[in-house]
């Protein structure tokens, strides 16, 4: 990852006028030895967000410290990917509060760059080489005109591109065209992307969702890898037992709000049932008034 991540700050953000709405507790933890853990690379608060006269998020609260991979668990329609749409300023979320190493993102009416983000839908050229997709990660930092000048981007970017690929382990197919790649290998070349991107946060919504059982290890592999190294990652996931190997932390979200956030390790059966089966959780509380 290179240095300039550390410098980099929020382009875009959740309404400014908003103001933080609180849950009661914030979904991070201390350190191990019972201390202050440092403050969030990114940390959401009061998120609300709603489409129509449906209310997807109510209120989320949540911080993600660099070194960790946060995997976010949750049943179809839960507001997971609409949580990460709003860092990254796809959505516009109705109130709340995002900041990235402590500077708030806003929204402009564009997409911010200081979290990058690793679609389900892979989105890469494929007729374009793998190294050129990757420069394109750094499209948001050039000028007008090295961004129209696609096909020869600036001898420094190609050699961090190539940087980045040698990190994913793909180096060597730099200037294959990506769409020979298999699935899993064009998902690294998609985290390798993002890298090129100097994002300190890298947000990824159901990476692994398209790809057979040893790619999608693989890639949960990297994303780990990427944490250790003071990247901090969010994850959205459907594969619960996936997420307890390689996730530092889990929190689910249910119809919205965070129902649980807890070291991977500590993750009960039943409380990924509960999460997944919303209606059985309901029978045990009577009808409704």
């Amino acid at each position: 990852m290179s240095t300039g991540a550390a410098s980099t700050t929020a382009a875009i953000s959740a309404n400014p006028t908003s103001k933080p709405v609180s849950t009661g507790a914030t979904t991070s933890s201390p350190n191990a030895d019972g201390s202050e853990r440092d403050a969030p690379a990114l940390s959401i608060r009061g998120l609300r967000t709603s489409f129509g006269d449906r209310t997807v998020l109510h209120g989320v609260d949540l911080d993600v410290h660099a070194g960790e991979l946060v995997g976010v668990l949750g049943a179809n329609g839960s507001g997971k990917s609409t949580m990460l749409r709003c860092v990254v300023g796809l959505t516009a979320p109705d109130t709340g509060t995002i900041e990235i190493l402590g500077e708030p993102v806003i929204h402009r009416g564009g997409r911010s760059f200081a979290a990058a983000m690793v679609f389900q839908q892979i989105h890469l050229v494929g007729r374009r080489s793998v190294l050129d997709n990757v420069c394109a990660g750094a499209l948001g930092r050039l000028t007008m005109r090295q961004s129209w000048s696609g096909f020869a981007f600036p001898r420094d970017l190609r050699e961090e591109a190539m940087g980045c690929l040698d990190r994913v382990g793909l180096a060597d197919r730099a200037y294959d065209r990506a769409g020979r790649l298999s699935g899993g290998q064009q998902q690294r070349v998609a985290i390798a992307r993002a890298l090129c991107q100097r994002a300190p946060v890298l947000l990824a919504d159901e990476p692994v969702s398209a790809l057979d059982p040893a790619s999608a290890e693989q890639v949960m592999g990297l994303l780990l890898s990427l944490a250790e190294d003071g990247i901090a990652v969010a994850a959205v996931l459907h594969q619960p037992d996936l997420a307890r190997r390689h996730c530092t932390r889990l929190v689910g979200l249910d119809a919205g709000r965070i129902s649980f956030s807890c070291a991977s390790y500590d993750l009960d059966d039943d409380t990924v049932a509960a999460l997944y089966n919303p209606t059985a959780a309901n029978l045990t509380k009577g009808p409704s008034t």
